[in-house]
This record gives structure tokens, sequence and C-alpha cells, in this order.
């Protein structure tokens, strides 16, 4: 049935500019991880899977299996919606710069949320997964190449893939301390080309086989802000509705109450997979 005083076509362009908002600037982080469309229901299940050894057998023989380890991480889904009241009077703006307004911060405010659940989902891994040693490598320094490097090395000897779906997500200040590291910072060293520019819309290179993010969301733990080197598997995010759109005409306020919704959940699948790197900001 038509809405009243507002105009269907209208309804279907703002649910679809909302969408685009959100895809293009709401959510940074929503393309680096294990993604599950379409989950009905509270919560849902993913898959964790252990590894395997190759065995011999004897000629004729039945193969062994290699009888993986199989467990299962349970993600819960939270609903979150954003609102906001559009006045009468201001349909006549609807067209130009009102709609945009309430377009991009109801969608960028559902993008955050999305990057909170994630970026909570990889702080929860263990203090066993976080980067310490000595002066370089310490929390009290910031994001030296030292610390970028041992956190390599635990991802490599927890045989986690370097398969180009490694990612890492870094505070400002964590930018600036690798722009201050050559072999990030010059093309000489890691070319020209900045992967994943336009789909995340945010600053973004590969370097060392990493995907590297800027993120000004990142957990401060009381002195040191919290940084993360990830592969993709190691976190799971659960989508059970897509952002909606749902507009309403409230004739005691003389005003449509504009609110856009939806259903996640993230959750930490394999913690070997995720390094924490703390450091003191400049």
């Amino acid at each position: 049935m038509p809405l009243p005083t507002i105009d269907l076509a209208f309804v279907k362009q703002y649910e679809a500019e909302v969408h685009a908002a959100y895809q293009r600037q709401g959510s940074k982080l929503r393309g680096t991880i294990r993604t599950k469309n379409g989950v009905r229901g509270a919560s849902t299940i993913f898959q964790k899977v252990g590894k395997g050894s190759a065995t011999q057998k004897a000629r004729h023989g039945i193969i062994p299996a290699m009888n993986l380890d199989h467990s299962t991480v349970e993600c819960t889904l939270a609903d979150w919606y954003a609102g906001e009241w559009i006045d009468k009077l201001d349909e006549l703006k609807i067209n130009h710069d009102e709609r945009t307004v309430v377009v991009n911060s109801e969608a960028w405010a559902l993008g955050r949320k999305t990057d909170e659940m994630i970026i909570t989902a990889l702080d929860s891994v263990g203090s066993g997964q976080n980067v310490t040693g000595s002066s370089d490598l310490a929390d009290s320094a910031g994001l030296t190449k030292a610390k970028v490097l041992m956190a390599i090395q635990m991802l490599n000897e927890a045989d986690v893939p370097d398969d180009g779906q490694r990612f890492a997500v870094v505070s400002p200040g964590g930018w600036t301390g690798l722009m201050s590291i050559a072999e990030f910072a010059s093309a000489d060293f890691i070319g020209a080309d900045l992967p994943y520019r336009q789909s995340m819309g945010t600053m973004a290179r590969s370097w060392l086989g990493v995907n590297w993010l800027m993120h000004s969301g990142l957990p401060m733990d009381t002195t040191y802000r919290e940084n993360f080197i990830y592969h993709r598997t190691a976190v799971g995010h659960a989508i059970g509705a897509e952002v909606t759109t749902d507009i309403t005409w409230h004739g005691d306020r003389a005003a449509h109450f504009v609110n856009n919704m939806m259903s996640q959940g993230a959750v930490l699948i394999d913690g070997t997979g995720v390094v924490r790197i703390k450091i003191t900001e400049p």
C-alpha cells in the first residue's frame, strides 16, 4: 500500500542509496573476514577443522582416514537500528543535500557497528597471541618494523596460510609509524598500486603479503593501542538481515521517521590466525 504524502520511487531510491553508502563507506572490515549470509535464527555455527596428516598404506590396503578434528564456533546475532526524523518541509530538499546527509549518517552508523563487532571478535584473542619481547617489541614502542616481522613470524609458525588473504588493521598512529618504514612507504618496495582502495574506501596497501588498512576505531588497553594482523578465515561475520529501510509518516510530528536496521554478529573462529600488536601512539 503506498505511503501517504511521499512517493514510492523516493522510498526505493532512499533504500538503495543507504545500502550503497553502507557498502561504500560504512564498514571497512566486512570484506576482510569470513562471511555467512542468510542466517535464520538468533545464532549460527561456523565450522573449524584441524590439521590433517598424510599417511602411507600397504599395497591393496585401506587408506587410513586422517580423522580431522572438527569443532564448531557459535556466533550470536544482534539487531541494530539507526533512525532519523525528516520534517515534512524538508521533503522539498530530498533530492539534494538533506537526503544525502540522512542517508550517509544512518548507513555509516550501521557500518561502524559492523566494524565494532568485528574488532571485538579480533580483540577476544588470548594474550598468547600478543607480540612481546625486547625494546623494539615492547608495548611502549610504536608500530616498528621489528613488531611487524614478529607478528608475521607468529603467523608463519602457526602455519597460517600466506595466500594473499592476510590483513592488518592499524590505528592512525600505527599508520604514522608504518610510514616511517621505508619498505612500507616507498613505491620502490611495494609498487605504486594500492589494492582494495576502491572497495574498502580507505587507504590500503599490500606489504609482506599482508593487506594493510587504517581504522580509527581500534581499542585501547589502558595505555596502549591495539592493532591486529589476521587471516580472513580467523573471524566469522554472520548476517541475518542486510541493511533494510523503513519509512513511516507521523502526523503528530508532521514528519517521516526513516529507520535503517540490520541483524549481524561476529565471532573469533581460530585464535591462531590473529596476532595482536600493542603500541604507544605518537
